[in-house]
């Protein structure tokens, strides 16, 4: 099986217009891709553990913004191995590989290997800021091999802007390659004087090292096996150690772990939904990364393996009750950042809260405005309401005492800037003329429209904001009198009834039994039919009759698909079952859905939601619910529809199954009484019992069962740690 030099990579890598969204000209060739990440790394691998410039051309490892290597194949002489098996360890701390060798031949046709002889077995990991891989080749014939297994590699150090399609001017300078004993190191300086650079070594010694190979020849006795061990470092600015391939799976192994103790545990009768939840609970765990100022979930992989500040508020918010901890790490993350000045550019003014930030050679540069970027309406209200929900978690008053201060400027940012029309209506209108057109969750151009399609002219009002400032305002108020600041409180719930007040005469739309998407510059009315509502019933805001108007139309045959609430009904001129935003179903949005349902007494419709996204997540691979999926109606015996260029796995996407279970369950904890409330708890048919273990309640725990009678659900309490109490209530 000799080897021979490829003289190009295969290339199909689309060129897309420059903009900021998304764009895709090329389906990917395989829809399965395996993602690793560790801190400020990630990796997009195909299921042979490849990294092939084909299809959208978003393989890669990445760090801290910049694709550190672009390519990476394994080859048998010059053939591809055959693809057995590939998975993620269910605790995504390593991709495993199973290929074997195809058949090899001779020129006149003389076989001399036949297929399934030779066993690969590739096993990869991240670890700061290295990827780690073993190969191990077996040999299960009668007689020994002579084997060339050649690494192939390249690294076009690329911005994740460029990969995503920006087209960019100038570069910095790509230097040749140096051959360096067991390996190869890839250097690139940037435009911004940053060298970074890619060190890759094989151990033992290849047989042969090149600029963008390295190549081992093998003779395998029958009944044999040989070992290559190749790292893959990603340097900026300095040396990187490197570990053995056993020591970096031991310290991701157990880091994994550690992260995981002190979370709530859930087990249920549905081994099916265990998957999901065990899935999502360790998709969240990949997300999260250590900061300065504690843990942060990281939006989505690859397109937003970063800090945004809406994406970690509403993770957080999903998943409070499992473990607060991640609540903090974002409010303290969050409030270190608050803006303190104006700035056009990056649309910030004092108070708000930071939408995005961004490393990399672009955002160092300015070519991109998303380096430390403000432009969100909804990350300030979320922010105070994240404090509010993890201080009566966890009635941690040093800790909310600290953020006062910040919390206090975010309120001022919403009554000011916020408003700049003092109309009592929080608005958005972009100031940086590079930056977000749409500041709102939904934040592609064609997202805010009127009922003729015609698009919604800034500023802008959106109804989900109204919801979320209502909100602030009363988690704030709240906590002002755990303080002791009577006045400030009382000032923040009459501010919080004016807004409702004030709410339902703009923004309901009788004709449509549902609220406006928006209201636009001339206080007209979006009268469209969409998701957004839904999360003003996770709010609270709506009034109580109109709100089961609300759900009606949320769970009409054109807004539920089967899987879940379409963004946009299937009714409205802009629908799209196939657009980003306008007909697509999203598992955040519909877990927010599903918590203002149950919110307002209508548990069967947020089970129902709940049902949809399990179900949904049997079709799709590893039980990993993507960041959205087509709008299309669910047809017997099919999966949703994928779309093409969802971030798997999301966050927010990973946190929707437990805030749903939360909703279902009438969950909630209460530190200041110490005790832990089922109200009306109600479980889907497709599951006989839950079990809780170490539900925290402040300094205690408790561990429960839950098990369904027929339409009534029984609460067993069967450890506690601590003086928590266990009530449910009807």
């Amino acid at each position: 099986m000799p080897f021979r030099k490829r003289t190009a990579p295969v290339q199909d890598v689309v060129q897309i217009e420059n903009q900021f969204y998304i764009l895709t000209t090329s389906a990917r060739v395989d829809d399965r891709t395996r993602v690793l990440k560790h801190a400020e790394t990630f990796a997009l691998f195909d299921r042979f553990g490849d990294i092939a410039q084909v299809g959208m051309g978003e393989l890669g490892i990445y760090h801290e913004g910049t694709r550190y290597l672009s390519r990476l194949s394994l080859r048998l002489g010059n053939d591809r191995p055959l693809l057995l098996s590939s998975a993620v360890r269910e605790d995504n701390a390593m991709l495993s590989v199973d290929l074997t060798n195809p058949d090899a031949g001779t020129p006149d046709g003389a076989v001399l290997l036949t297929r399934g002889i030779l066993h690969i077995d590739r096993e990869k990991l991240l670890w700061d800021g290295t990827c780690y891989e073993r190969i191990r080749i077996a040999n299960y014939g009668h007689q020994p091999i002579e084997v060339a297994v050649a690494i192939e590699f390249d690294a076009d150090f690329h911005d994740i802007f460029e990969v995503r399609g920006l087209k960019r001017a100038r570069h910095g300078t790509l230097h040749p390659a140096e051959v360096d004993g067991d390996g190869v190191v890839l250097r690139y300086l940037g435009l911004d004087g940053v060298e970074r650079c890619t060190r890759i070594r094989g151990s033992p010694a290849p047989s042969e090292v090149a600029p963008d190979h390295l190549l081992y020849h093998t003779r395998l006795e029958p009944r044999t096996m040989s070992a290559i061990r190749l790292s893959v470092a990603c340097e900026c600015g300095s040396p990187r150690p490197v570990l053995g391939f056993d020591q970096a799976r031991d310290r991701a192994t157990d880091a994994l772990a550690r992260s995981r103790a002190d979370d709530c545990s859930i087990y249920t009768s549905n081994e099916q939904f265990n998957d999901w939840v065990n899935r999502s609970a360790a998709d969240l765990h990949m997300m999260i990364t250590q900061t300065a100022h504690g843990p942060y979930p990281y939006a989505g992989v690859p397109w937003y393996s970063t800090v945004f500040g809406r994406d970690g508020l509403i993770t957080a918010l999903e998943t409070q009750w499992l473990d607060p901890s991640l609540a903090r790490g974002v409010l303290s993350y969050l409030a270190a950042e608050q803006a303190s000045e104006v700035s056009a550019e990056r649309d910030a003014q004092p108070g708000k809260i930071l939408h995005e930030t961004r490393r990399g050679e672009m955002a160092a540069l300015g070519e991109i405005p998303f380096g430390h970027y403000y432009g969100s309406v909804d990350a300030t209200p979320l922010f105070v309401m994240l404090a509010g929900a993890y201080f009566r978690h966890t009635g941690d008053r040093a800790f909310i005492e600290q953020l006062w201060p910040h919390l206090e400027r975010a309120l001022e940012w919403i009554e000011t800037w916020g408003d700049p029309d003092h109309d009592g209506f929080v608005d958005y209108e972009r100031r940086s003329a590079a930056g977000l057109i749409h500041q709102g969750w939904k934040d592609s151009q064609d997202a805010v429209f009127h009922a003729d399609g015609s698009p919604a002219m800034a500023p802008i009002a959106l109804c989900e904001v109204q919801g979320y400032a209502y909100a602030a305002r009363r988690e704030a108020s709240r906590i002002a009198a755990a303080l002791g600041l009577d006045d400030r409180c009382a000032a923040l719930a009459r501010r919080a009834a004016e807004l409702r007040q004030r709410f339902e005469q703009a923004f309901w739309c009788e004709e449509i039994s549902t609220y406006a998407l928006a209201l636009d510059a001339a206080k007209q009315p979006c009268r469209v039919r969409t998701s957004n509502p839904g999360h003003c019933l996770f709010t609270g805001l709506v009034d109580r009759e109109r709100g089961r108007r609300v759900a009606d139309t949320l769970l009409g045959i054109d807004s539920f698909s089967g899987w879940g609430v379409r963004t946009v009904s299937a009714n409205e001129i802009r629908y799209n079952p196939m657009a980003y935003h306008n007909g697509s179903v999203w598992p955040h949005d519909n877990a927010l859905i599903g918590a203002g349902l149950a919110r307002y007494g209508f548990k069967q419709a947020a089970v129902r939601i709940l049902a949809g996204l399990f179900d949904a997540s049997l079709f799709v691979d590893h039980h990993r619910l993507p960041e959205l999926v087509c709008g299309f109606d669910r047809r017997p015996g099919e999966g949703p529809t994928l779309y093409p260029v969802a971030c798997s796995p999301q966050a927010w996407a990973s946190g929707a199954p437990f805030l749903l279970l939360q909703a279902a369950l009438g969950l909630t904890i209460q530190a200041s009484r110490a005790r832990v409330c089922f109200r009306r708890p109600m479980m889907p048919d497709f599951l006989d019992e839950i079990s809780l273990t170490n539900l925290r309640v402040g300094e205690s725990a408790v561990d429960v069962v839950l098990r369904r009678h027929d339409r009534e659900v029984a609460v067993h309490v069967t450890h506690r740690d601590g003086p928590a109490d266990v009530v449910v209530l009807a």
